[in-house]
């Protein structure tokens, strides 16, 4: 079996099980954007993926996505962990952030990015040091910030399910979160949600980009 076979298998699978989610929870197909998290792999698979009809990539690390997305055209999004220091790198290639959670790295967004940004702002859904995400009322200001920007827009929260938690109870917790934030943001009404393991259900509490990698691109 090629790589190209291999990929192509891989991808049909996860997509009838995205078909199969989205009419169990009741929810139309084309509200579920699908991103192929190509991270630690090579351009040659993205071209494979990109050849097989899918446009959004998503890259943890800036240094592993830069030289990528300089050779591929396509929509890559960023859903790493922010340093303040590649913000510059990562603004320069990136099209949507998924995992904005710092004043100050909004801040320094404003001041270096190239091209105007999707934004959504990260949940800590277990108030976990280190994870990423920020809760409450910190949310509700981080959201204004990026919604009064005249460059960039604010596309709705993202989450990971915390270690030992039930992705089931992880995403109705941030299905919950999604509702409050709409009354406050009714056009960010987007969730950036589910990964290989967890896909299924958080398309089934509302998750409308899920982000693909290992049931893509096998283990690294």
């Amino acid at each position: 079996m090629t790589r190209r076979d291999e990929i192509a298998e891989n991808l049909l699978l996860v997509q009838q099980r995205i078909s199969l989610a989205a009419t169990k929870a009741n929810r139309n197909l084309d509200d579920v954007t699908l991103i192929a998290v190509t991270k630690s792999f090579p351009s040659s698979d993205v071209e494979i993926l990109k050849s097989l009809g899918i446009s959004n990539f998503g890259e943890n690390r800036d240094s592993d996505a830069a030289p990528k997305a300089l050779e591929i055209e396509a929509t890559w999004h960023f859903q790493g962990q922010i340093q303040s220091n590649k913000l510059k790198s990562i603004t320069s290639w990136a099209h949507v952030i998924h995992s904005l959670d710092d004043a100050k790295h909004f801040e320094i967004i404003e001041k270096v990015a190239i091209h105007p940004l999707e934004i959504f702002c990260q949940v800590s859904l277990d108030g976990a040091q280190g994870r990423g995400g920020v809760s409450g009322d910190e949310l509700y200001e981080l959201a204004s910030m990026v919604q009064e920007s005249p460059t960039h827009q604010l596309m709705g929260v993202m989450a990971v399910a915390p270690l030992g938690m039930p992705p089931a109870k992880a995403f109705a917790q941030l299905e919950e979160i999604q509702k409050d934030f709409i009354t406050r943001f009714p056009k960010a009404n987007k969730i950036s949600a589910g990964m290989s393991g967890d896909f299924e259900e958080a398309i089934a509490f509302g998750a409308t980009h899920i982000r693909v990698g290992s049931s893509i691109l096998g283990s690294r």
